[in-house]
């Protein structure tokens, strides 16, 4: 069974940091995409970083370029979204995602996602 496990959300103040781990279980290689998106009340979900795990390409939506790191742990199966310079706009729920079959990132949209962690809520007040 395919299985992700989101950990590290909580409530911060703006410009503050914050590291999510997503720890996933039962997939038998490492030809997958795997990363993040994030869903407010009201909105759509957004792809927000991703890896490929082979290759280590990465994919990062334009809002959160240059304040949030995507990196993984091959051996323990495990990536983290580094947060830094964290703003109001980024409170939301973070969802750990896996595509797999996945070799490269060209974009990162929740339609094709296989498998869906149950999500991590982040706070960020001003």
């Amino acid at each position: 069974q395919l299985k992700l496990v989101e950990s590290g959300g909580g409530s911060v103040q703006a410009g503050g940091s914050l590291r999510l781990s997503c720890a996933a279980s039962g997939f038998r290689n490492n030809h997958n995409c795997m990363g993040w998106f994030r869903q407010a009340p009201g909105e759509g979900r957004e792809g927000v970083a991703g890896i490929a795990t082979d290759s280590g390409d990465t994919y990062y939506a334009e809002s959160v370029k240059g304040r949030f790191t995507i990196t993984q742990d091959a051996a323990k199966s495990t990536v983290y979204l580094q947060m830094n310079s964290l703003k109001p706009a980024d409170t939301s729920i973070y969802y750990c995602a896996v595509l797999t079959g996945c070799t490269v990132i060209a974009g990162w949209n929740h339609h094709d996602i296989d498998v869906w962690g149950k999500g991590t809520p982040l706070s960020v007040s001003s």
